[in-house]
């Protein structure tokens, strides 16, 4: 499975369709039976409690594409407190069970774990 990390419009999924992903294979924040998720986060903070629920189906996976939500202003609301914190614990999680971490810099494709495939 390969994690790509970054920034809002780091160019997340212009790298995921240079590695042969079209949109058709790539789902918009729900599980389902396309190889690719993107915007995971959105997914997450829609119910932080049941992250850990996404796990298993998430590994199934070929590539997930989530958005760093845990830099800048902590937020002053408890949901996107908690939501941030769930995102966060998921993809270490993920990154953990990854073959290849991608974090996107200003779309420059910086790998922090793995080979790129």
């Amino acid at each position: 499975m390969l994690l790509i990390i970054g920034g809002e419009a780091s160019g997340k999924r212009s790298y995921a369709k240079s590695l042969g992903f079209t949109v058709d294979m790539m789902a918009d924040a729900v599980i389902d039976d396309r190889p690719c998720i993107f915007h995971l986060e959105r997914l997450v903070m829609a119910s932080p409690g049941t992250s850990d629920e996404l796990l298993p189906r998430l590994l199934e996976k070929e590539v997930i594409i989530c958005c760093e939500v845990g830099s800048g202003v902590i937020p002053v609301g408890k949901m996107l407190r908690e939501g941030r914190e769930a995102v966060g614990r998921l993809c270490i999680k993920l990154a953990a069970n990854a073959d290849c971490v991608v974090r996107m810099v200003s779309g420059i494709p910086v790998v922090i774990k793995g080979k790129l495939p």
